[in-house]
């Protein structure tokens, strides 16, 4: 008799059954404030809008309104998905289980590089914040990866200890920055009341009409990265079909409302002119500086604690893609583990804090073999790698919108309907098509002009990876969404 035959029926099963994340331990409130930080208002348009404006002019708050349109239409996707079938694997499983197993592992792998590398712009820049910081006010110059390496440390213990202690200190984090943002935002309208125009609004207004509106749509666009944060806590959220696609609408609407109100505060302080504006180093913090020193000084703490909101919601949601794809056989096994008692996906954690650890620091001794260790500070980090963390993650938005109509065919067509499963996600990829373009045409300065290539290498070595795995490995299709959140 064989090794396997004496082992009881229940045992093998027992043995066999996939390891589980903490189900029910969250509420609409904890994945809508988790995606809402992973968002990071304060962080992403701190270092962002001075950008939007240089590209869009003084109607930047016009490009916001068409990016949170763009991504109301992912979100449409991602909410059909959801209700059909909660994974948290997100869109890893969604791609994988329409188009089978060699998809999903492609699939698996962009996520994780783009969202890697896009994480590894959030541990440079929560250490270069502080450092900046410190520095305004007390006069320190302290480097910034040191600070860099405690709070990441110190987020990761959080992340690991469990979700829900976690998760609720991404969303206090949250909830800190979003009202320091109105106050100051609220307070430069009213200071600036009698010069107000509606010149932010009107397109005559955007720097060289639609193409500068158009270059101006990706900076916009990346204001809303992380607005797919819920999905990936399905499993461990409460009624995930009904949750999860709330989460994602509601998370959208008011970051879409926030952005506009503070994009027009922070026009109106700079009294509509692009120029001053585009060349101050965090327009909003200028803008409070203008109000009250004190207000100043609550819009620098809240662009800190935005930035570890961002870090820990991130890594939180992130790293759960990684270790289903672990768990279900996608990428190494060891990445699907949980924590024994906390169940927190342990492994996937540090992995993903260890990997994009490694790529700050080979960024930084490229620099010193260069000889260019004066442009090694945390915010030209942070531009180069959301960049190139953008456009992967873009692509891999391309297919979850290219997936939905087929999915719906082929499981659910009783419930298939064109506006939703057709109209709505091919404009989505419309929508999707224009940062990408823009992010990776020929002609961008050094080091932008190779990300596309890039991209592509990345893209290039996913597919054989996974075509060589699937054929390696031919169940590995069946097993794809598999594990669906509330079952």
């Amino acid at each position: 008799m064989s090794e396997a035959a004496s082992v009881p029926f229940s045992e093998t099963k027992a043995r066999q059954a996939p390891e589980r994340l903490h189900r029910g331990a969250l509420r609409l409130v904890d994945i809508s404030a988790s995606t809402m930080a992973n968002i990071g208002p304060a962080y992403s348009f701190y270092f962002g809008f001075g950008f939007l404006v240089i590209t869009a002019g003084v109607a930047a708050p016009l490009t916001i309104i068409l990016a949170g349109i763009a991504i109301a239409l992912l979100g449409n996707t991602l909410s059909q998905f959801s209700r059909a079938h909660p994974s948290t694997g997100g869109f890893i499983s969604y791609v994988g289980k329409t188009f089978g197993g060699t998809s999903a592992v492609t699939t698996a792998l962009l996520c994780g590089a783009g969202y890697i590398i896009a994480i590894s712009s959030v541990l440079a820049i929560c250490g270069g914040f502080l450092s900046i910081v410190l520095q305004y006010y007390f006069g320190w110059n302290v480097p910034w990866g040191i600070f860099s390496v405690i709070l990441t440390a110190g987020a990761v213990v959080m992340m690991i200890r469990g979700v829900a202690v976690s998760t609720k200190l991404a969303g206090f984090f949250f909830g800190f920055e979003m009202l320091v943002l109105i106050v100051v935002s609220l307070a430069a309208i009213i200071k600036n009341g009698g010069h107000l125009s509606a010149a932010p609004f009107d397109p005559g207004r955007i720097t060289n009409g639609f193409s500068g509106l158009a270059a101006g749509f990706p900076l916009a666009v990346y204001l809303f990265i992380g607005w797919e944060n819920s999905a990936a806590l399905a499993e461990e959220t409460g009624d995930p079909r009904r949750n999860v696609p709330r989460a994602v609408f509601l998370s959208v609407a008011l970051m879409a409302v926030g952005y506009v109100l503070f994009a027009f505060a922070t026009v109106t302080g700079f009294r509509y002119n692009g120029t001053a504006l585009g060349s101050a180093a965090i327009p909003f913090i200028s803008v409070s500086h203008d109000i009250a020193a004190w207000l100043a000084f609550f819009a620098y703490i809240a662009g800190m604690t935005s930035t570890l909101g961002v870090l820990i919601a991130a890594v939180n949601s992130q790293a759960r893609l990684i270790f289903n794809a672990g768990r279900e056989g996608l990428l190494p096994r060891w990445l699907g583990r949980v924590h024994p008692r906390r169940r927190t996906p342990v492994n996937a954690i540090l992995a993903f804090v260890a990997v994009a650890a490694v790529i700050i620091a080979v960024w930084g001794l490229a620099h010193l073999a260069g000889g260019s260790s004066g442009s090694m500070s945390a915010i030209a980090f942070f531009t180069e790698s959301s960049t190139m963390g953008t456009i992967l993650v873009l692509v891999v938005y391309f297919l979850a919108n290219l997936a939905l109509p087929f999915y719906y065919r082929r499981y659910r067509p009783r419930e298939f309907s064109p506006v939703k499963h057709v109209l709505l996600p091919v404009l989505g990829m419309i929508a999707i098509g224009v940062p990408v373009y823009y992010l990776v045409k020929p002609g961008q300065p050094a080091p932008f002009d190779w990300f596309p290539y890039a991209a592509l290498g990345v893209v290039a070595v996913s597919v054989v990876y996974a075509v060589a795995l699937s054929r390696r490995d031919p169940g590995l299709g069946d097993r794809v969404g598999s594990i669906i959140a509330d079952e």
